[in-house]
């Protein structure tokens, strides 16, 4: 019996991977939760778990130094919305899948915010899993030698794969776990895996020297974290948990556009925002669309 436990673990786990690479090989699969909807009590206890897209560095008021934490990132614009009776945010800048478990410094293991009367949790988590500093920074270098070309793409590709395609999928089963823990934790709550808002121009044109990527990399990091958002899909509905979609509501808000415009700050921000991140407007964008995702009932879309 333990042998057959396993053989069926480990074929469905072999499953999914398959599954997932083929989806982000670029198969336009859409895998959704049917778990019913479930009804609101007058309380709600609230946590947000989650990295620096969540947590909202430079943007006022900075209520936790060692996080780079603000009072105006979307959870705490959430938790106002719905009139949370309690809430906990413990995202965190810098934070992966490991931080869940791990203390970040002041910071105590985010999991550890979680108890069974936690009716809602947000999770934005994988990006650093995936190295989006190391990337940008490496872009940025390769870009300035060569800013017509596709330099960046070609240095992830020179092994004969994509290193970031890859590198997308060796996280899927971290966030997997990451889910996994969060139902385990809080059994009763709805659990929302909120993606990463829309960085660079969707049409795939750039902005070089504005952002100092070359020109023909623009569409290839793009392609990466739709790669990266599309992976977080489907984990999440493998593990009864709704996506919340950002990209498609911050399209045209990206780090290229002018600063009235855009929604995500470049590399020498103009507003109040750590670089290559939202500004209080993406914050509060990425905030209606967790609302939006919430109004829908769990599992429709």
């Amino acid at each position: 019996m333990a042998n057959d436990t396993r053989r069926v673990a480990g074929t469905r786990g072999r499953r999914r991977t398959a599954v997932l690479g083929a989806a982000l090989g670029g198969c336009a699969l859409v895998a959704a939760s049917t778990v019913p909807a479930a009804a609101h009590g007058h309380d709600l206890s609230y946590v947000s778990l989650g990295d620096s897209y969540t947590s909202g560095p430079l943007i006022p008021r900075q209520v936790d130094a060692n996080c780079a934490r603000s009072d105006h990132n979307y959870p705490s614009l959430v938790a106002t919305q719905r009139e949370a009776t309690a809430f906990k945010d413990v995202s965190c800048a810098g934070a992966t899948t490991n931080e869940m478990w791990k203390p970040q410094g002041t910071n105590d293991p985010q999991l550890d915010a979680l108890g069974r009367d936690t009716d809602l949790v947000t999770v934005q988590i994988g990006g650093n899993d995936v190295g989006f500093g190391s990337i940008i920074g490496t872009c940025a270098r390769l870009g300035a030698q060569d800013p017509t070309g596709n330099p960046c793409e070609r240095s992830y590709k020179a092994s004969g794969y994509d290193q970031l395609a890859l590198t997308i999928l060796d996280t899927a089963p971290k966030i997997d776990r990451v889910l996994r823990a969060v139902h385990a934790r809080a059994p009763h709550a709805r659990v929302l895996l909120v993606g990463y808002p829309d960085l660079l121009p969707d049409d795939g044109s750039g902005c070089f020297p504005s952002v100092p990527f070359a020109q023909k990399d623009f569409a290839y990091l793009r392609d990466t974290e739709k790669r990266l958002n599309l992976m977080l899909r489907l984990v999440a509905a493998w593990n009864r948990a709704d996506y919340v979609d950002t990209y498609g509501p911050t399209v045209g808000h990206d780090m290229c556009k002018a600063p009235a415009d855009r929604w995500i700050e470049p590399l020498q921000p103009a507003s109040p925002a750590a670089p290559a991140h939202p500004n209080a407007k993406g914050e509060a964008a990425m905030a209606q669309a967790v609302l939006d995702r919430l109004e829908r009932g769990r599992g429709r879309g």
